[in-house]
């Protein structure tokens, strides 16, 4: 039973916040990976700079513009943002940097649908931007590819 839209609650937008050593190069990877668009908070970030709010270590180029050292985000690009700080509000990855390594097997994974028929492709075009193959799985209720990021968090290509 479908709700009338004046009553259904506002659309559910959320992140996932992944652990890593760049979140630089992690959000190029996977805003490729993904066909996503790394978020812009160069306006939000030369108004928290003006203001004081910020220290000037706290921020690199990325992309020709400004961003959080520690902090970088990937959003669907059809999605809606906020115009004045850059930052998505829908679906979106969150890198951010921590001084520990990877050093168990991942708690949470993606697992990234390519088009029928196109799986091997996919993990080609995967290795292309920096992941790896870990090992391919055929059981019966499927086929997979287990490959790892550039920082090696495991996941999934069906």
């Amino acid at each position: 039973m479908t709700q009338p839209a004046e009553s259904r609650p506002t659309p559910l937008h959320w992140k996932l916040v992944i652990d890593c050593a760049n979140p630089q190069s992690q959000a190029t990877f996977w805003a490729a990976a993904l066909h996503y668009e790394v978020e812009d908070n160069n306006a939000l970030i030369e108004r928290l700079l003006e203001l004081g709010a910020v220290p000037k270590e706290a921020v690199v180029e990325f992309h020709a513009r400004l961003a959080f050292r520690d902090l970088v985000a990937v959003r669907h690009p059809d999605d809606p943002y906020d115009k004045d700080s850059g930052t998505g509000l829908g679906r979106r990855l969150l890198f951010q940097r921590v001084p520990e390594e990877k050093t168990v097997k991942n708690r949470l994974h993606l697992d990234v649908h390519a088009a029928a028929g196109e799986r091997q492709s996919e993990v080609g075009r995967l290795e292309g931007l920096g992941a790896s193959v870990l090992r391919q799985v055929k059981e019966p209720g499927g086929e997979w590819t287990v490959m790892a990021d550039p920082e090696g968090n495991e996941f999934c290509v069906q």
